[in-house]
């Protein structure tokens, strides 16, 4: 199939991008790696008047360290965030999730905020936005905010961010002593997208579980520690709350025992992983 027809417009600032958002509102869209974009178009899925290239922004491609964390502009490629974890060590669940995503000829085009601005519920990065507890910076011609990732994901593939609105960067929480993190997944072949996903960030006292591929959105709960007396009931709680669905890919029932299994494994792992 083909695309409808649509202009085009190579940015060149952010306030090129931003006076064509506040122009064309929601006939415009951002298009930046294009991944998730490009086959949308072409099912005409999605029918834009305008999509506005970002890539050529210099200011948006930038990762750079603030006191909130790790900050990553919306041209950012997957793969350049993947080669900067390794080097850099204040991101390690990000340095574990990124190696399931796609695959290197999809991470070269695909960006981190491409991915989250997506918002499949079956995605790693949001996972890893939610799980963190990390913001997404939002910003319109006259004004500028700051939303917690919690707020952000509010349906399937939809978000909180206005027809208007650039995301301009999502910061990640920088890792923290003593706190170890995990990520484990299960698909049908490696690079697909994933029927459960889980990652975890744990402590001596707490560990907070996210888990990806089976309700609408990311979902991310506080669980108690592996062998306290409410751990097995509290994680099956949690599966159960999901309300996972049977699809073409795997069972209601299949989700919920890998909530569990991969959950716990992950749990386990990020505890091990204590720095």
């Amino acid at each position: 199939m083909k695309p409808a027809p649509f202009d085009y417009l190579r940015a060149e600032s952010p306030e090129e991008v931003l006076a064509q958002l506040h122009e064309h509102g929601d006939q415009a869209r951002i298009i930046a790696g294009g991944q998730s974009l490009v086959p949308m178009l072409s099912m005409r899925l999605a029918k834009p008047a305008l999509l506005v290239d970002v890539m050529h922004v210099e200011s948006l491609a930038r990762i750079e360290a603030t006191e909130a964390g790790i900050r990553i502009g919306a041209g950012v490629r997957q793969a350049a965030l993947l080669e900067w974890t390794a080097r850099d060590p204040r991101l390690p669940l990000l340095a574990r999730a990124l190696p399931w995503v796609g695959h290197a000829q999809t991470r070269n085009r695909g960006t981190v905020v491409g991915s989250i601005a997506h918002a499949d519920p079956s995605a790693e990065q949001p996972l890893c936005l939610l799980t963190l507890g990390g913001t997404l910076q939002l910003r319109q011609r006259r004004k500028a905010r700051s939303i917690p990732a919690s707020e952000f994901f509010v349906g399937m593939m939809a978000t909180a961010r206005g027809d208007t609105e650039l995301i301009e960067s999502v910061t990640f929480p920088a890792a923290q002593p003593g706190t170890g993190y995990a990520f484990g997944e299960v698909g049908r072949r490696h690079g697909d997208f994933a029927i459960v996903a889980c990652a975890a960030v744990a402590t001596g006292h707490a560990v907070r579980l996210g888990v990806g591929g089976v309700a609408d959105v990311p979902t991310v709960r506080e669980l108690p520690l592996p062998g306290a007396s409410d751990f097995e009931d509290a994680l099956n709680q949690y599966a159960w709350d999901l309300d996972a669905r049977d699809d073409l890919h795997a069972t209601a029932r299949y989700r919920r025992e890998l909530v569990r299994r991969l959950g716990r494994e992950t749990i386990e792992e990020a505890l091990r992983c204590r720095n």
